[in-house]
Protein backbone atom coordinates (compact mmCIF):
# COMPACT_ATOMS: atom_id res chain seq x y z
CA UNK A 1 0.00 0.00 0.00
CA UNK A 2 1.24 3.73 -0.96
CA UNK A 3 2.44 5.73 1.94
CA UNK A 4 0.24 9.37 1.98
CA UNK A 5 3.45 11.12 1.20
CA UNK A 6 3.64 8.94 -2.13
CA UNK A 7 -0.18 9.53 -2.66
CA UNK A 8 0.12 13.15 -2.36
CA UNK A 9 3.33 13.72 -4.02
CA UNK A 10 1.21 11.57 -7.11
CA UNK A 11 -1.82 13.80 -6.93
CA UNK A 12 1.06 17.34 -7.65
CA UNK A 13 2.38 15.73 -10.10
CA UNK A 14 -0.36 14.69 -12.08
CA UNK A 15 -2.48 17.96 -11.34
CA UNK A 16 0.58 20.42 -11.72
CA UNK A 17 0.57 20.92 -15.50
CA UNK A 18 -3.75 21.20 -15.52
CA UNK A 19 -2.82 23.97 -13.16
CA UNK A 20 -0.14 25.16 -15.82
CA UNK A 21 -2.20 25.01 -18.53
CA UNK A 22 -5.24 26.84 -16.82
CA UNK A 23 -2.59 29.53 -16.33
CA UNK A 24 -1.63 29.70 -20.06
CA UNK A 25 -4.48 29.38 -22.30
CA UNK A 26 -8.25 30.17 -21.81
CA UNK A 27 -11.27 29.16 -24.36
CA UNK A 28 -12.41 32.36 -26.10
CA UNK A 29 -15.91 33.82 -24.62
CA UNK A 30 -16.81 37.17 -25.82
CA UNK A 31 -17.26 38.98 -22.66
CA UNK A 32 -13.97 37.50 -21.20
CA UNK A 33 -11.76 38.96 -24.43
CA UNK A 34 -14.06 42.10 -24.11
CA UNK A 35 -12.57 42.43 -20.33
CA UNK A 36 -9.03 41.43 -21.17
CA UNK A 37 -9.23 44.38 -23.99
CA UNK A 38 -11.26 46.42 -21.65
CA UNK A 39 -7.66 46.55 -18.67
CA UNK A 40 -5.20 47.64 -21.75
CA UNK A 41 -3.15 44.69 -21.02
CA UNK A 42 -1.12 42.38 -23.74
CA UNK A 43 -3.92 39.85 -24.98
CA UNK A 44 -2.75 37.14 -27.58
CA UNK A 45 -5.49 35.04 -29.51
CA UNK A 46 -4.43 31.57 -30.80
CA UNK A 47 -6.81 30.13 -33.93
CA UNK A 48 -6.35 26.33 -33.07
CA UNK A 49 -7.07 22.78 -34.19
CA UNK A 50 -6.66 19.46 -32.54
CA UNK A 51 -6.14 18.01 -35.97
CA UNK A 52 -3.89 20.61 -37.42
CA UNK A 53 0.29 19.72 -37.08
CA UNK A 54 1.25 23.13 -36.82
CA UNK A 55 -1.20 24.38 -33.76
CA UNK A 56 0.05 20.96 -32.09
CA UNK A 57 3.77 22.42 -32.34
CA UNK A 58 2.99 25.76 -31.50
CA UNK A 59 0.84 24.74 -28.27
CA UNK A 60 3.87 23.55 -25.98
CA UNK A 61 5.49 26.76 -27.52
CA UNK A 62 3.07 29.20 -26.13
CA UNK A 63 2.72 27.37 -22.86
CA UNK A 64 6.39 27.36 -22.28
CA UNK A 65 6.58 31.60 -22.63
CA UNK A 66 3.39 32.05 -21.13
CA UNK A 67 4.92 30.24 -18.27
CA UNK A 68 7.41 32.35 -17.74
CA UNK A 69 7.58 35.45 -15.68
CA UNK A 70 8.04 37.98 -18.75
CA UNK A 71 4.59 37.35 -19.73
CA UNK A 72 2.67 37.09 -16.42
CA UNK A 73 0.53 40.01 -17.35
CA UNK A 74 -0.73 38.52 -21.08
CA UNK A 75 -3.80 36.99 -21.33
CA UNK A 76 -4.05 34.21 -23.57
CA UNK A 77 -7.73 32.92 -25.09
CA UNK A 78 -7.69 29.81 -27.59
CA UNK A 79 -10.54 29.98 -30.31
CA UNK A 80 -11.33 26.49 -31.78
CA UNK A 81 -11.21 26.38 -35.59
CA UNK A 82 -13.50 23.91 -36.80
CA UNK A 83 -16.59 25.07 -34.05
CA UNK A 84 -15.94 29.04 -33.46
CA UNK A 85 -16.15 30.24 -36.92
CA UNK A 86 -18.01 33.57 -35.95
CA UNK A 87 -15.35 34.44 -33.48
CA UNK A 88 -12.77 34.24 -36.72
CA UNK A 89 -15.08 36.26 -38.64
CA UNK A 90 -14.95 38.91 -35.98
CA UNK A 91 -11.39 39.00 -35.57
CA UNK A 92 -10.77 38.67 -39.12
CA UNK A 93 -8.65 35.53 -39.10
CA UNK A 94 -9.48 32.78 -41.75
CA UNK A 95 -6.62 30.61 -40.77
CA UNK A 96 -5.93 27.48 -38.31
CA UNK A 97 -2.60 28.30 -36.68
CA UNK A 98 -3.04 32.40 -36.45
CA UNK A 99 -1.75 33.85 -33.40
CA UNK A 100 -3.16 37.18 -33.06
CA UNK A 101 -1.54 39.84 -30.43
CA UNK A 102 -3.65 42.66 -28.82
CA UNK A 103 -1.95 45.83 -26.65
CA UNK A 104 -3.97 48.79 -25.26
CA UNK A 105 -7.32 46.80 -27.09
CA UNK A 106 -5.71 47.18 -30.63
CA UNK A 107 -4.07 44.31 -32.73
CA UNK A 108 -0.50 45.01 -32.62
CA UNK A 109 0.80 41.67 -34.74
CA UNK A 110 -0.18 38.68 -36.08
CA UNK A 111 1.35 35.53 -37.06
CA UNK A 112 0.19 32.54 -38.84
CA UNK A 113 2.02 29.16 -39.07
CA UNK A 114 4.97 30.01 -36.80
CA UNK A 115 6.48 27.22 -35.23
CA UNK A 116 9.74 28.82 -34.19
CA UNK A 117 10.14 29.59 -30.68
CA UNK A 118 12.16 32.66 -30.91
CA UNK A 119 9.94 33.98 -33.34
CA UNK A 120 6.97 33.52 -31.52
CA UNK A 121 8.38 34.71 -28.37
CA UNK A 122 9.23 38.00 -30.98
CA UNK A 123 5.76 38.21 -31.73
CA UNK A 124 5.01 38.13 -28.23
CA UNK A 125 6.97 40.99 -27.05
CA UNK A 126 5.19 43.05 -29.30
CA UNK A 127 2.05 42.95 -26.95
CA UNK A 128 4.27 44.27 -23.81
Amino acid sequence: MPSRRAVLIAAFCLATPLVAHAQGMMRFASANFAAAQEKGGPVIVHIDATWCPTCRAQKPILDRLLGQPKYAAVRAFSVDYDSEKPVMRELSAPDRSTILVFSKGKEVARSTGDTSEDKIAALLDKGL
